[in-house]
């Protein structure tokens, strides 16, 4: 696993972890990359290790989330964005690209619209360009739709670190798919003593951060973005099923002509190999790597 610093930023109320994979070079450009839901900065360790050093790579745990549980509300997209946009500051950082996976890409092309000026171009990993809610389903329902299984571990305590590597273990997305970057990344979610160890991330902040997916100034992000965005979207779903977020189908009517946005298929991944597999973490990479000039 590529070595990495972790520090503290401040945002409002407090202080954000945040880990940072330093360049080789010092003149080399900087990338800001966001996690998912009920993830954390380290899934971005198998990106920041295909990078090689040829860039610097930061990514905080959210608010809510990991290193940075502890941060109170509010909590929500808007937020996120602009703790983002808070952390490039605090860094003194000039325009840089910045990378979102799932929850992290509606987060990344919402940050663009708010602060125009820090970021861009833009990298949307398996999420940024959403649709609206079913007006049928009660928040609780709709959260259910969004992340399903992953409200339940919120909830779950585990007796030792080897009990959620196996839990994680049968999840299908990762099966035949497993590496020590992978543990790195799950095992950063515990926190607590044996035998109830559990997720750090806050239920609060994971189900108003998915519902505020739903938001009319989430989901207009993307067709006011002030740079230019890929969309990497990935063949298969949260679970391996064979319907990912995202289908030829799907991007037709969500109709990004006229957008910032374009959409590039990823085959053979599902939405977490996507970034934490070798095919995937590749051509995230690639892109990131063009996208900085590196």
């Amino acid at each position: 696993m590529t070595a990495y610093e972790e520090l503290q930023v401040p945002v409002a109320g407090g202080e954000l972890a945040v880990l940072r994979w330093p360049a080789r070079e010092p003149d080399a450009p900087t990338v800001i990359a966001l996690h998912g839901i009920t993830s954390n900065a380290l899934s971005w360790g198998p990106v920041a290790r295909l990078l090689d050093g040829r860039v610097t790579l930061i990514a905080p745990d959210l608010r809510g989330r990991a290193g940075s549980s502890a941060l109170p509300g509010p909590y929500g997209i808007a937020t996120h964005a602009d703790d983002v946009a808070a952390l490039a500051e605090a860094l003194g950082l000039g325009r840089v690209v910045l990378a979102g996976h799932s929850m992290g890409a509606f987060v990344t092309a919402l940050a663009a619209v708010r602060h125009p000026d820090r970021f861009g171009p833009l990298l949307l990993v398996d999420g940024g360009l959403g649709f609206p809610a079913p007006t049928h389903l009660t928040p609780d329902e709709l959260m259910t739709a969004v992340i399903g299984p992953a409200m339940d571990r919120l909830s779950m305590t585990f007796p030792d670190r080897a009990a959620y590597r196996s839990f994680w273990q049968a999840h299908p997305a990762f099966a035949g798919a497993w590496s020590d970057e992978v543990d790195a990344y799950i095992q950063r979610d515990l926190t607590g003593e044996e035998p109830a160890l559990r997720s750090t991330c806050r239920i609060e902040a994971v189900r108003t951060d998915g519902i505020g997916l739903f938001d009319e100034e989430v989901l207009t992000a993307v067709r006011k973005l002030p740079a230019p965005a890929t969309l990497l979207w990935a063949q298969r779903g949260l679970m391996d099923e064979d319907q990912g977020l995202y289908d030829e189908t799907r991007l037709a009517v969500a109709d990004l002509a006229g957008t910032e946005v374009t959409p590039v298929a990823v085959r053979d991944v599902n939405h977490y190999t996507l970034l934490t597999g070798e095919a995937g973490g590749t051509e995230i990479a690639r892109h990131v790597l063009e996208m900085s000039g590196a």
